[in-house]
């Protein structure tokens, strides 16, 4: 190694260690700083600047109380973590990917993917050691093995085949997929993935999985659906026999906050307008659900579920008739 790339590594080196003690204490003196790192104060004033140039916001005040303090900024830089630091990250966001804390798992799981790729070998043992001794409850999401999570999580990354046992309606059979994303709902984990076997793209639970593994054969990625439209799509609609399309009279946002988004698809249509997509085993069911919303609707489809709005409200009408407070006059 020639003096200049040695130099070089060392200043990056120093420049490192100035920023683990900048997170270990709120506030640090130059000759406190110059002392730890074996250099001059006008050393430290130096890395300090090329920790602001790297996105830092070290803050510098004088007089009593004063020194180097590492403050907030509007862009989120590295973070440089001790490998007790790192462990405790590690299995903190396992937990929250396999758990079923609402809306913190998508997060954690790409979160821990990043940390994944840097994260030494030597650490993996204590972590996996670690998040086994760990347990959640309550939420709502079904919880799934969170090593598996990272399996499926390293194979999307990295753009490698898996293979998986999943069930079916009579048997369970292996898998074979070039898998794309993982998407959480707010009930389970998704896998959105191309199946080589049937040539098409598929949504697998990941809760039903087993014996899953990543191959190091890679492919190139196909033009994909968009990942969440087209698992929540699948979970709230196709999926099932009957299928219905309505026009609601009330904006996507309030409908929203009524419809859970694994039961039905919500479409903005204009601030007034949006379209409910459902599905269900009957299609009675998917109407009394849009019914009870609240709010005036259209069907748009299938033909005959309107005909059956209008059976069902005539039906309603002869059964609030025989309660009505004429019937009630008449019988005084």
């Amino acid at each position: 190694m020639d003096a200049a790339s040695g130099d070089e590594r060392g200043t990056t080196e120093r420049v490192l260690t100035l920023l683990g003690l900048l997170q270990q204490r709120r506030v640090w003196t130059g000759p406190e700083l110059a002392d730890r790192l074996g250099v001059t104060s006008r050393t430290v004033r130096r890395d300090v600047e090329r920790l602001r140039t790297l996105g830092y916001p070290v803050h510098a005040s004088q007089g009593v109380g004063g020194g180097y303090q590492l403050g907030p900024g509007q862009d989120l830089p590295p973070l440089l973590l001790d490998d007790e630091e790192a462990i405790v990250t590690a299995v903190s966001l396992l937990v929250g990917a396999g758990g079923a804390v609402a809306g913190a798992g998508d997060a954690a799981l790409r979160a821990l993917t990043k940390l994944d790729r840097v994260l030494p070998t030597r650490l993996r043992h204590e972590v996996r050691a670690l998040s086994g001794s760990v347990e959640s409850f309550g939420g709502g999401r079904t919880p799934v093995d969170p090593e598996m999570l990272m399996t499926l999580a390293r194979a999307c990354r990295d753009e490698v085949e898996a293979r998986f046992e999943y069930p079916t309606e009579s048997e369970v059979r292996q898998r074979q997929v070039e898998p794309y994303r993982l998407v959480a709902s707010d009930r389970r984990w998704y896998l959105l993935a191309y199946d080589l076997d049937r040539d098409g793209w598929r949504s697998f639970r990941v809760d039903r999985m087993t014996d899953v593994s990543a191959r190091t054969w890679r492919f190139r990625p196909r033009p994909a659906p968009d990942a969440a439209t087209y698992v929540q799509e699948g979970v709230a609609s196709r999926v099932y026999p009957h299928r219905a399309r309505f026009l609601v009279h009330a904006s996507a946002d309030t409908v929203r906050e009524q419809i859970s988004a694994s039961a039905a698809v919500v479409r903005r249509r204009d601030d007034d307008h949006c379209e409910v997509l459902g599905g269900a085993d009957n299609l009675d069911i998917v109407l009394m659900h849009v019914l009870l919303l609240g709010h005036d609707f259209e069907v748009l489809e299938p033909p005959e579920l309107a005909r059956r709005c209008r059976a069902l409200a005539e039906r309603l009408m002869s059964a609030g008739a025989t309660n009505s407070p004429e019937s009630d006059l008449d019988q005084s």
